[in-house]
């Protein structure tokens, strides 16, 4: 992501001029609240973790459109010229700052008054660094993409953080569109609770494993691994295009034999070739945990929940839980 940081100041530009996908055809100026006469509040957000709770909390009251396609790798994501008109009609916009910087930049200009940055509804946090990673820089090499501050962002693999998130959403719903405020709070308490039951349901079945310890192409995991006392080894860091260096595989190896590690894991919307070979060289198998950072046909679930109940499958698997 440090590459992508670089952006140059042409292409932000373009992006700024770009903006996000408009939830519905946004006709003149909403009137507050954002009914429209009648209709819904017009929702924008960024990619798939947003959209699933912009949807569950606004329910019947939202049209949610996601920037983000299902498919696309969020951190790829370039933002087309049409869609910075379209995103200044829009009611609200929830996003995840840090994730993409584009459209950072374009949300920066749209002038929505009720646009929500989701790191600001929960505690960000830095999951370190690790040396070895080849990001063009000397000494000591970043995990790649981080949140303002240092923090790593994937605040949504963490159901108790995410629930932190989606109760924040609900409040801010109810005061972008104060007529259906009761069914916003409503509805994201639904959410909070599903989340907790989550929450619980790792707890219980991440506990008296073989090894607490896995390998994952993505370092996406850091929340939840510290949530459950797990230890998670990253091949290519935050980013999940960075290319690791001889020294980090090197180095995974060897941590894949003393913690007893048995899986590999790669993800849908990025490459599996560096997990594939680091299996293949150490004698390990592959399986998927997914970031859930978009759903395709190849997801192992079709929404948020049943992802993550995969996810959890898949760790208890690997880590001998089960």
């Amino acid at each position: 992501m440090n590459v992508r940081r670089l952006i140059s100041t042409t292409a932000v530009a373009g992006a700024t001029a770009l903006g996000l996908v408009s939830l519905s055809a946004c006709s003149g100026t909403s009137s507050a609240g954002g009914d429209k006469g009648g209709g819904k509040l017009d929702v924008v957000a960024s990619f798939y973790p947003m959209q699933f709770l912009a949807e569950q909390i606004g329910g019947d009251h939202v049209e949610v459109t996601t920037l983000t396609r299902p498919g696309v790798e969020p951190h790829d994501l370039e933002l087309k010229p049409r869609q910075a008109t379209e995103l200044r009609g829009a009611d609200y916009i929830l996003y995840l700052k840090g994730v993409q910087p584009a459209v950072d930049e374009a949300i920066a200009q749209s002038g929505v008054e009720h646009t929500v940055d989701a790191a600001t509804l929960t505690t960000m946090e830095s999951h370190g660094t690790e040396v070895g990673h080849d990001h063009g820089h000397e000494g000591e090499e970043h995990e790649g993409e981080e949140h303002e501050g240092g923090a790593d962002p994937h605040v949504w693999l963490d159901p108790v953080k995410y629930a932190e998130v989606a109760k924040g959403v609900g409040d801010s719903m109810a005061k972008a569109d104060p007529a259906h405020a009761a069914d916003y709070r409503k509805n994201a308490g639904t959410l909070v609770g599903k989340l907790k039951s989550l929450d619980a349901k790792f707890a219980a079945g991440l506990k008296n494993g073989t090894t607490k310890t896995f390998i994952t192409t993505h370092s996406a995991f850091g929340y939840l691994a510290e949530r459950y006392g797990l230890e998670q080894h990253g091949i290519a860091g935050l980013d999940p295009e960075s290319e690791p260096s001889p020294a980090r595989i090197k180095e995974l190896q060897t941590v894949a034999k003393q913690e007893k590690v048995s899986t590999i894991f790669f993800e849908t919307l990025a490459s599996d070739r560096t997990a594939k070979t680091l299996a293949e060289d150490t004698g390990l198998r592959t399986d998927v945990l997914d970031p859930l950072e978009g759903i395709t046909d190849r997801s192992k679930g079709d929404d948020y929940l049943s992802v993550m109940e995969s996810n959890l499958a898949a760790l208890q698997k690997a880590l001998g839980t089960k």
